[in-house]
């Protein structure tokens, strides 16, 4: 069930003028992907292409003290076998994608292990070869010699002054002093406000506690794929799934020292993605292979390498501490978190102290982070990173300080909630928000009030993300027959070709059926950011309008000439040029007659434009979730499930209801069943579906969806991303309900049975 609610005055434009912007149209890619003729990353087959695989370290921490690749270059149907000793050896280089940053030396020794491994399945060698079960046979005759290092793969323990450490260049970043020692701590940040100390004394009452929660991956179906050709001249081709095209050439052409302008990159479909295909693992890796045997390479990861060698979000180890008056007025907060970053630095820990207590007008407060290594796969993106893991801890203590002061849990959010024109912890002035809207939204919701019987319980939690603009190029062009094509720089990983199309018909006038969406190569459109951050329907949707209108006037002008009257006297309306003066007797113009006669009035009709969107709108979340726990096993079921989100404005209110159902189901998984186990050697042991368990269709509820509608002025539609919001509250919502049906406070992710069960005894 889905309800809109909307707040009309802070509308860029009359929703009443809306005819295909805010409607359910069947998306534009459906038939291919239900039929099974869309082409995904491995599904591409080329003359002549072998098979490319990687071999990977067996070990947490080790030195490479040789790799003997003879006797498998000697095995019939071997092409080629690449090391660390074929890819360049890059000096550091920050780079930043999307909401993410990172580091290229980094990125190219994840890609391929230099002199020493960082993790169980870290890659130390690839090959190709004539079929798989060759490649396999090569893999099996590499003998590499390893020296086995001490190993660390918890965030506490890696912080350890006696932890064995990953890099001797790391020197903690951040500190008022600089260290004289490296260190598995990259960075320190901190934000701060106003009085800690002062506040806290001058609080009634306070809470503070210690929360956990455990790396999880993006469960992603389709596992990375890709197809490379490197060919004679020097042009390479790159088939990929991921969250963007010019990002693969970008990163290709740095890790193998190559000029981007010889690589055109072809984004396949994408089988998920959720942050966790934002990088490269196999791109450098195919064209490296290509590079030296001169053949097409195909690599697909199986869905062991997935876990074990592609990046999760982080573990987290947090601590807070909240002050408030009896009256709920909340006067301080301490929030400490540490997040692991894997193998290499770049955990989100700075988009975690961002969105941290950005729901809340506290005015005295510290957010530390630390971005901690480990032996564990370099952390990706994934949904509002960073957000879910501190949320989970600030939402936890903000039940447990509800609980103390006797107070309704959303009373005490409603009445500390920021509203427009205040200053966000992080720093901006908020503005068009509608977080208390949807408070009101859950609180008016008959869920809220609805009774639970036994070993039931129920959570709220409220959630954030900023959003990101960025930049974007589209390009809209007029066929013959007055149908129209839109060009964009973006995969689709949320339903963006929708978006686009509906953008652009609402603009142009015409059906959305007539409106045929394309996500281009690298060298068929100009430059766009990745697909991330949810800034795909805000920015490239921006680009896309503006091109839109760009030709609506070049139609009213080709109108004019054909109408032979000033483009002054022409209107557009409803994809139609009608001239405004009746008494001069010129019939209306469609936009296909305007299209067949456009070598009359200046040839093709077309437009592209390229800009850096700014002004995207923040987005807000509430959660309202109802558990019931077996006390014999622990097992958790979950009843109901109510989200509410400020949406700006639903471009297609279907696409939106599925971005949050699919957050809310991945934050249940989460919160309950996910994490990964590693052993004593640091291996990972649950390196499949079978172990790591999702939630599948029998774990989860019908979830109501709220779409709360406070338009975002700097988008001509309003539209503000909706993606990641909401992934950021089920954690805490899950967390409190379960607490409150065993009555005994939960705080560390997942709540599996045997703690739960635990728990219970305890208690």
């Amino acid at each position: 069930m889905s309800d809109v609610l909307e707040r009309r005055d802070a509308a860029p434009l009359d929703d009443g003028h809306l005819k295909v912007v805010g409607t359910r149209p069947v998306r534009p890619d459906g038939a291919d992907k239900v039929t099974g003729k869309a082409m995904y990353g491995a599904d591409l087959a080329m003359p002549g292409m072998v098979v490319g695989k990687i071999l990977r370290s067996p070990h947490a921490h080790a030195r490479i003290v040789s790799i003997d690749t003879r006797k498998a270059r000697a095995l019939p149907g071997v092409k080629a076998i690449v090391t660390a000793a074929d890819f360049p050896d890059l000096a550091s280089e920050e780079f930043e994608a999307g909401e993410s940053a990172g580091n290229l030396r980094d990125l190219s020794q994840n890609v391929m292990a230099r002199h020493v491994v960082l993790y169980d399945g870290h890659a130390v060698a690839a090959v190709a070869a004539t079929s798989s079960s060759i490649a396999d046979e090569a893999l099996a005759l590499i003998v590499v010699d390893y020296e086995v290092l001490p190993h660390v793969t918890e965030v506490e323990a890696a912080m350890s002054p006696d932890a064995p450490v990953l890099h001797a260049h790391m020197f903690t970043q951040g500190l008022a002093v600089t260290p004289d020692k490296p260190s598995n701590i990259a960075k320190r940040n901190e934000l701060t406000r106003g009085d800690l100390a002062a506040a806290f004394a001058e609080a009634d009452v306070t809470v503070e506690g210690r929360y956990t929660t455990a790396a999880v991956h993006q469960g992603y179906i389709e596992p990375h794929a890709c197809v490379a050709s490197y060919a004679a001249d020097g042009q390479c081709q790159v088939w990929s799934s991921s969250q963007g095209q010019f990002m693969i050439r970008t990163y290709c052409a740095k890790v193998l020292n190559l000029e981007s302008s010889n690589i055109r990159v072809t984004p396949a479909e994408i089988g998920g993605g959720f942050g966790g295909k934002t990088t490269v693992y196999l791109e450098p890796v195919a064209l490296a292979l290509s590079r030296q045997c001169g053949h097409p390479v195909k690599m697909v990861m199986t869905r062991d390498e997935v876990f074990r060698a592609s990046g999760p979000t982080s573990a987290g180890v947090m601590t807070v501490k909240l002050g408030a008056k009896a009256d709920g007025t909340i006067t301080a907060a301490d929030v400490v978190l540490k997040f692991q970053a894997g193998a290499f630095e770049g955990s989100p820990v700075g988009a975690g102290s961002m969105t941290a207590l950005a729901c809340y007008d506290i005015p005295n407060f510290s957010i530390v982070g630390y971005d901690v290594v480990t032996n564990t796969p370099k952390v990706a993106a994934y949904r509002a990173p960073g957000a879910p893991i501190s949320a989970f801890a600030v939402e936890t203590a903000m039940d447990e300080l509800a609980a103390k002061l006797g107070m309704d849990p959303l009373a005490l959010r409603e009445k500390n909630a920021v509203r427009d024109g205040m200053k966000a912890s992080y720093g901006p002035v908020f503005k068009n928000i509608g977080y208390v809207e949807t408070l009101e939204a859950i609180r008016s919701h008959p869920h809220y009030t609805a009774p639970l019987g036994p070993n039931q319980g129920r959570g709220l939690a409220v959630g954030f993300w900023f959003n990101i603009g960025g930049e974007s190029t589209a390009a809209v062009n007029i066929n013959e027959d007055g149908t129209a094509v839109v060009i964009s720089g973006n995969p689709d990983i949320g339903g963006s070709r929708a978006s686009m199309a509906m953008m652009a018909a609402e603009v142009l006038g015409l059906p959305v059926e007539k409106v045929r969406p394309i996500v281009a190569d690298t060298a068929s459109i100009g430059f766009s950011m990745l697909t991330g951050g949810s800034r795909t329907t805000f920015a490239t949707g921006m680009a896309v309008t503006q091109a839109s209108q760009k030709i609506v006037e070049d139609l009213k002008r080709r109108a004019a000439m054909l109408m032979d009257v000033s483009v002054d006297q022409v209107d557009w309306v409803d994809g139609v040029a009608v001239c405004r003066d009746a008494s001069k007797g010129k019939a209306d113009l469609s936009l296909a007659h305007i299209a067949e006669k456009s070598g009359q009035t200046g040839g093709p009709i077309g437009a592209q434009v390229s800009l850096n969107a700014q002004g995207a709108g923040p987005g807000f979340g509430v959660h309202l979730c109802d558990v019931e726990v077996d006390p014999e096993t622990g097992h958790v079921t979950v009843l109901r499930y109510t989200a509410a989100q400020d949406v700006g404005k639903a471009i297609h209110p279907a696409y939106v209801e599925g971005q949050i159902q699919g957050g809310v189901a991945q934050g249940v998984g989460w919160a309950l069943n996910e994490e990964y186990i590693f052993d004593r050697t640091g291996h990972m042991e649950n390196a499949g579906f079978l172990d790591y368990r999702v939630p599948v269709a029998s774990d989860l509820p019908m979830i109501d969806s709220i779409l709360v509608e406070v338009a975002n002025p700097r988008h001509p539609f309003g539209a503000k991303g909706v993606g990641e919001v909401p992934i950021v509250p089920p954690l805490a919502a899950v967390g409190n309900a379960v607490s409150a049906a065993i009555g005994k406070r939960l705080t560390d992710l997942p709540m599996a049975p045997p703690k739960i069960r635990a728990a219970i005894d305890a208690g």
